[in-house]
């Protein structure tokens, strides 16, 4: 029996397919709309019949031959996935959010393509495309479709614009106050930060990082140190302030830092909400408030300045990559390396650094910088982040599916992640303190942002910084100085304990570690070195 395909009329098909984008896969976006609208009733109904009408116009708009398909099928697709990370984990897919999907990892991708998304995609995006694919799609002559096409479009659009107008002072002010809600219209915003993304990403391609402070050099200090001054930079992931125990936390999950002299900032904001942009930001010299992406790539870094002034500089990696802060610095790759004690299809324990450390510690014969970009408490499996030493808390989520775990569960694993960070920067302490009579040594900690863990209904993070909650934005940032350090310098950890609740943030660690490294550089800012006030140096 000859199979026969079902066909449609364009203009019918483009009503389906508006039908289901605008009734099925816009939950977030209609629940965000009915709360930011409250009690304005009339002009919600306005809003709403005015969206769908501009939707229904636009899907209308495309029903082009060898053109509609492809578009539908896209749009069915991009909806469907958008729609899964908006409802489970509250994301909003902006241009930074495409940024962290495009430089994301095998291994990273893999715990986010879980059984149940794979349904979710199953269900909302690949049976409704087959639909599109295997029907007919019966077009009329051009000038048939563009009268028959314009005698739909243009009455959705003159009812679009009388919605607006009989509404316009309550829609007006309640997306000015709820910009949120427009970020959460599926697919028109996710498709818009891609094709932003990708021009940006096209631009981007011919910038030239200019130098930066050429001229740095040694201080008087560190020439007549005596022995390598050495600084590790720990550049934390996902860890968030309120979960540490150092700055208040009721859990204990600092056991091993709280045993050690070190000084916790209490009070510091994060640059970014994703790494992508948190952790370029965090090694530039520009501020949060002028910091961009393109600024960023359009000049060279802390690191480049490290190196102008005459030190080794190195970069090891155990993340999703260094985000172009390392491009012109010696960098070692670990999850490339992929060491079976700890890692597991390229992902790694950060206890595989740590190991290295020693040796690499031992080798050191001049002043030195390295950075150790942690994988940290990345999410959602954050039980594959820590050992069965660092399990403290149980019972702890074991999948990468939240909606297979208790709220206690997916927090215990995340709390364990922190025990071992803590671990992790304790380690470290202890092998420069064993090496403090042949280095003088310091240790930064400071994470790239946070972590939402269900507050406001939110999971993981990239919330757009405008509207990102603390749990986002709120770091730790952890300081540690060898005896010898303090001696030389003369800045003790009773000076730094002292100005431990100052505001600081991802712009002091460029100026701290030039500070930390007796580095004198034009763009070095005295003020935003938090070992500034406290530097006395002996002699």
């Amino acid at each position: 029996m000859k199979f026969v395909r079902p066909s449609v009329g364009s203009v019918t098909l483009a009503f389906f397919v508006s039908a289901w984008i605008i009734l099925v896969v816009n939950k977030v976006f209609w629940l965000r709309t009915i709360e930011a609208f409250g009690e304005h009733s009339l002009a919600l109904i306005a809003f709403s019949i005015g969206i769908s009408a501009l939707l229904i116009a636009l899907c209308i708009s495309v029903t082009v031959k060898y053109v509609t398909k492809p578009i539908y099928i896209l749009a069915l697709v991009s909806a469907a996935a958008a729609a899964w990370f908006m409802e489970k984990f509250g994301t909003i897919i902006d241009t930074d959010m495409i940024r962290n999907a495009a430089e994301t990892t095998k291994a990273e991708a893999g715990h986010l393509m879980t059984p149940a998304f794979l349904l979710h995609l199953l269900i909302y995006a690949i049976l409704p495309s087959l639909l599109i694919a295997i029907v007919r799609i019966r077009h009329r002559t051009f000038g048939a479709k563009l009268k028959w096409n314009l005698a739909v479009i243009v009455p959705m659009l003159l009812l679009a614009a009388t919605m607006a107008l009989l509404q316009y002072p309550a829609i007006a002010s309640t997306m000015r106050n709820n910009r949120l809600v427009i970020k959460t219209l599926n697919p028109i915003s996710p498709i818009i930060s891609a094709v932003e993304y990708a021009i940006r990403e096209d631009r981007n391609r011919t910038i030239v990082a200019a130098p930066l402070d050429l001229d740095a050099k040694q201080g008087p200090v560190i020439k007549k140190a005596g022995k390598p001054v050495v600084t590790i930079i720990v550049a934390g992931e996902t860890a968030r302030a309120q979960d540490f125990s150092l700055g208040g936390y009721a859990r204990n999950t600092n056991p091993e830092l709280e045993k050690r002299d070190i000084v916790f900032y209490r009070n510091t904001a994060s640059c970014g909400t994703a790494t992508a942009v948190s952790i370029p930001c965090m090694f530039s010299q520009l501020d949060r408030a002028d910091y961009s992406h393109d600024k960023g790539l359009a000049q060279e870094n802390l690191l480049d300045v490290l190196a102008h002034a005459g030190g080794s500089v190195e970069w090891w990696e155990n993340n999703t990559g260094d985000k172009g802060v390392a491009s012109r610095t010696r960098l070692r790759n670990f999850s490339t390396e992929n060491d079976p004690r700890y890692c597991v299809s390229n992902e790694c324990r950060d206890q595989v650094m740590v190991d290295a450390l020693g040796p690499w510690l031992d080798s050191v014969t001049g002043n030195a910088t390295l950075v150790l970009h942690q994988l940290g408490s990345h999410g959602p499996a954050y039980y594959q982040r820590y050992s069965e030493q660092e399990r403290l808390f149980r019972p702890d989520c074991r999948t990468a599916e939240f909606a297979d775990c208790t709220e206690e569960e997916i927090r215990n694993a995340y709390d364990n992640t922190i025990v071992a960070t803590d671990r992790m920067l304790a380690q470290i302490i202890d092998l420069l303190a064993e090496r403090s009579d042949r280095l003088a040594s310091a240790m930064i900690y400071m994470s790239d942002h946070g972590e939402s863990l269900g507050e406001k209904g939110l999971y993981l993070h990239g919330m757009p910084y405008l509207f990102a909650p603390e749990e986002q934005t709120h770091v730790p940032f952890v300081m540690w100085l060898s005896k010898s350090y303090s001696n030389l310098f003369g800045t003790t950890t009773e000076c730094l304990q002292s100005h431990a609740a100052d505001a600081t943030s991802h712009d002091n660690l460029f100026h701290t570690v030039l500070g930390l490294m007796d580095v004198q550089a034009a763009h070095y800012d005295p003020s935003l070195d938090v070992t500034a006030k406290c530097r006395v140096p002996s002699g």
